[in-house]
């Protein structure tokens, strides 16, 4: 019954899916935390967890960048590029709009993109999710900071233990030494410990709350009143947040929901599903940034066309344009911070100051072709407290932009948001990275090959990955930075240095040539960089915990 395992490009790095069912409607799957899609058959349970959804609809798993049979080439992922994945993966497969079924931590993912992109979402299904994963006096079920410490250490010092720190998460399965024994190597398999880490603290300054109140979709929460992970109050306050959501409370104390009483949750989705039609939502979450030059020094109308074309680059949209003023809609949050920040870049060079906003609004897909009066004056009390050179960004802007790489500061002014009428904290984006001031040698305004400082980097390996001398030199020189300050952002964004992610990448596309079967183990070595095959073979057991002849063998099974 096991389906195939097929890859799909999202960006530069392979997201590995899988796709199976008999029923007319598709449902995406976002699992929890970590997973391996291959590892999940050897279940018994889940396995007919999934069968049983296969007869009602057309199933769809897949592994987020980062973890399980998906490239690890980065062990940090923003919660954009999730859901640039679920898109990736949906699209490869033909599907239009899908059921999402989010548990545990894919459900912030799953609850984002519900309300970025309602179009493609006929209903939202959560099992077991938070809201945030750390305490606050209005969400006093997160844990505390010393709470996660502890899951920190645990981690670090005891990755995937069949003991009792896994059986919080199915007390009902704790004396099955079967199941156990599966579930430790499920995580192992899923994510290597320092991986397993990073996702945990990133995880920790996740904050979806001030987004709920912007899902449109048909939503059905269902929590387990025992749960130990994630206390049946955190549904509760996350349903009372979602307009319309129906929120059902299961007896049992089990975090998995294949577990325990699993005809009572597949009852209820089955029902859920079946009696919910295809709506078209006229509205979404939209993030919105705004550029004021401030200097008495003005760009040409060169170079205003370059900043437009940057904002272009990043999937941005300008709306409005006036002589030192302008707004753009983005995707994301992120996607607009990283075109904030090299905006100021940017103009430093051309010798102007300018300041930025960021904020999120849900607004009509009309809309979003202009701004509205009250948009307006919102951005202006923004930008009017800003410093030269500062991107200032609303709270729920920061709370969505865990994994990015970056800090804040947060600024004592608070502002009266017209839109909604209630104050709002603003945070300034800190960038140890920026050019500071400090440009002696300018170095000529090139754009960057893609979106994302991480997809720069990876393009540029991947176009010299059969050179052995490729490394960090070559790397600055292309991507316009100190080593130093690459040393520090791809630390920041990948957790690995770069010759860590170069190595990571050769071998991640060594892979991908193992699987297509059409070139020899030596062949593939020096088409990626490795100048002796042995030291391939043995970098590429430690980097997948098998050899590329052992692959291979597996790979002429089928």
């Amino acid at each position: 019954m096991k389906p195939k395992t097929r890859y799909t490009k999202s960006g530069c790095l392979n997201i590995a899916y899988q796709s199976f069912g008999s029923g007319s409607i598709d449902l995406v799957y976002i699992p929890g935390w970590v997973s391996n899609i291959d590892l999940m058959w050897d279940c018994p349970e889940l396995v007919y967890f999934f069968a049983e959804l296969g007869k009602i609809t057309r199933v769809i798993l897949f592994d987020k960048r980062g973890t399980g049979l998906s490239d690890r080439i980065t062990e940090i992922s923003t919660l954009e590029e999730r859901m640039d994945d679920i898109r990736a993966v949906m699209d490869a497969v033909g599907c239009k709009k899908a059921v999402l079924f989010g548990h545990s931590e894919g459900g912030s993912a799953s609850a984002l993109f519900a309300a970025t992109y309602p179009n493609r979402v006929i209903s939202l299904i959560t099992f077991g999710i938070f809201a945030k994963r750390r305490y606050a006096p209005d969400y006093p079920w997160a844990p505390s900071d010393e709470e996660r410490q502890k899951l920190y250490d645990m981690i670090e010092n005891n990755w995937g233990s069949a003991e009792k720190d896994l059986a919080t998460l199915a007390p009902s399965m704790s004396k099955n030494t079967v199941f156990m024994n599966w579930l430790a190597n499920y995580f192992r398999s899923g994510a290597s410990p320092s991986a397993a880490l990073v996702l945990t603290k990133m995880n920790t300054e996740v904050d979806i709350i001030n987004i709920l109140g912007s899902i449109k979709v048909p939503t059905l929460i269902l929590q387990r009143t025992n749960d130990i992970d994630v206390k049946i109050e955190e549904g509760r306050f996350i349903a009372e947040r979602i307009p319309n959501a129906k929120f059902v409370e299961l007896e049992g104390d089990d975090h998995l929901f294949w577990i325990g009483n699993t005809s009572q949750v597949l009852k209820n989705i089955h029902e859920f599903i079946t009696q919910e039609s295809l709506q078209l939502y006229e509205e979404q979450l939209y993030t919105i940034g705004a550029v004021k030059i401030i200097s008495e020094q003005r760009p040409s109308d060169n170079e205003l066309a370059q900043l437009s074309e940057y904002v272009n680059h990043h999937r941005g949209t300008i709306l409005l344009k006036e002589d030192a003023f302008f707004v753009a809609v983005f995707e994301g949050p992120s996607r607009a911070v990283n075109c904030g920040l090299g905006l100021i870049e940017t103009a430093q060079r051309f010798g102007a100051e300018i300041v930025i906003s960021v904020h999120i609004k849900e607004c009509s897909v009309n809309e979003s072709h202009f701004i509205n009066s009250e948009t307006r004056k919102l951005i202006e009390k923004i930008l009017n407290v800003a410093l030269p050179n500062q991107i200032l960004v609303t709270q729920t802007v920061k709370h969505l932009l865990s994994g990015v790489g970056l800090s804040f500061k947060k600024q004592s002014k608070i502002i009266l948001d017209p839109t909604i009428g209630e104050g709002e904290s603003l945070f300034a984006i800190k960038d140890e990275l920026s050019l500071k001031n400090e440009i002696v040698n300018p170095i000529p305004i090139t754009l960057p090959s893609n979106d994302s400082f991480l997809e720069d980097v990876l393009k540029i390996i991947d176009n010299h990955l059969e050179d052995y001398y490729l490394g960090v030199e070559l790397l600055c020189k292309q991507i316009g930075m100190s080593e130093r300050q690459l040393q520090r952002k791809l630390k920041a964004t990948t957790n690995k240095s770069p010759n860590q992610l170069i190595s990571s990448v050769r071998l991640h596309r060594a892979k991908e040539l193992l699987l297509q079967n059409e070139h020899k183990i030596s062949e593939i070595a020096y088409q990626t960089g490795f100048s002796n095959p042995s030291y391939f073979s043995k970098s590429f057991k430690r980097e997948f915990g098998l050899t590329p002849s052992t692959l291979q063998q597996k790979c002429n099974q089928f």
